[in-house]
């Protein structure tokens, strides 16, 4: 018969990730970069993301100075806001975007021909973006990265982890090879849980 142990609910996360540390071992990642893998292991339960992140040298560093000087952060779908630690948040008055379900959005796709995600981003330009968070729409990853590219975006750190079949590993390949700060996981793994996690990680942080 299965015996469970008792454990108090406020430690429940500690001992969640005492398990992954014994479990996972060593790593390659600075302590701060293991932070984030390791809650990303833990909103997942998948150990195969400590083989998968990749973080630009100064993506902590970067990531950290737009939460502490206020900066908003851009999220591609409702769901990763709802993630968001709103009581991390307050502390450093950041405002989650997310502009996906506006019908101004919905009129600007259909005037350009393009996806809900990628003029949600077009939107957000003026939002005092300092993280970009992606996990679910590669268009909105590929959209920010063109509007960095151009001159007219201009984030503090991009978080790049969409899910999926199509263009999800192409796009994070993109992002993985720029030269302004950034976090992605390669391959076809990532989601919305995986971007909150990073996010959360990099509050947890600050």
């Amino acid at each position: 018969m299965l015996t469970l142990q008792p454990i108090a609910p406020q430690d429940i996360e500690a001992e969640s990730f005492r398990i992954i540390e014994r479990e996972l071992g060593p790593t390659r990642f600075l302590p701060e970069e293991f932070a984030v893998v390791r809650r990303a292991i833990h909103a997942t339960g998948d150990f195969g993301f400590a083989e998968n992140f990749r973080f630009h040298p100064q993506a902590i560093a970067a990531g950290l100075a737009a939460i502490r000087a206020g900066k908003n952060i851009l999220v591609d779908v409702n769901m990763a806001a709802s993630g968001i630690s709103g009581g991390l948040l307050a502390r450093f008055g950041n405002r989650v975007v997310c502009r996906v379900a506006e019908p101004e959005t919905a009129a600007l796709a259909k005037a350009n021909g393009t996806t809900r995600s990628d003029a949600a981003v077009v939107r957000s330009v003026g939002d005092q973006i300092g993280i970009v968070a992606v996990g679910n729409a590669p268009t909105a990853l590929l959209k920010a990265m063109e509007l960095i590219d151009q001159g007219l975006f201009s984030p503090d750190l991009v978080i790049g982890v969409p899910v999926g079949f199509v263009n999800a590993a192409e796009s994070k390949d993109l992002l993985a090879e720029k030269l302004y700060p950034h976090i992605t996981v390669l391959g076809r793994k990532g989601g919305t849980p995986v971007a909150v996690a990073v996010v959360n990680a990099l509050l947890k942080l600050a």
